[in-house]
């Protein structure tokens, strides 16, 4: 239910947000305009995997549930007392597993702000830009393959600039 609250108020937002472009969206998308809108993908995609991660050491690195093992116990006996004692679940654990839980809750309206950030207040792209590239993916299949395989090669060169820093740190 509360996904779905989300959900509604990210797509409400964001046609919203559509609906005030005030440049003008005429002719084709260029290649630096698409390049503009896929690096907002790519980026919203990094913080996705950094936000999965937080959640991840959290859960395996919390010193009062101790790791994932009894994450998942805990997860199980959730909502049920009677499973909630047998499996022995103590107040504190109770307290980080919702601590857990509400960063989990919050994690999709945190990418729709992050990403709604890199849409009106950067200069990655502004708002018209973003909204005809969006509307040319709707209206050209092949503008979608275009975008994928650019996509994909900005991944990678953000890959390999990420290991020739981790190289260049370690002193290799």
């Amino acid at each position: 239910m509360m996904k779905k609250l989300l959900l509604s108020a990210f797509f409400l937002s964001f046609f919203g947000m559509i609906s005030y472009a005030q440049e003008a969206t005429e002719g084709p998308v260029t290649d630096e305009e698409l390049t503009q809108y896929a690096t907002v993908e790519v980026m919203t995609s990094q913080y996705v995997e950094q936000k999965t991660e937080e959640l991840r050491n959290m859960i395996l690195n919390n010193e009062v549930i101790d790791g994932g093992a009894r994450y998942n116990e805990i997860k199980a006996a959730w909502g049920d007392d009677a499973k909630m004692t047998e499996a022995n679940v103590t107040e504190e654990e109770k307290t980080a597993y919702q601590a857990i839980l509400d960063f989990q809750g919050g994690l999709q309206q945190s990418v729709v702000d992050y990403k709604t950030g890199l849409i009106t207040d950067s200069d990655v792209i502004s708002v018209s830009v973003y909204n005809k590239v969006l509307g040319a993916l709707k209206e050209d299949p092949s503008m979608k393959e275009k975008l994928d395989n650019l996509i994909a090669e900005l991944k990678e060169n953000a890959q390999e600039d990420g290991e020739s820093e981790t190289i260049s740190e370690d002193g290799k």
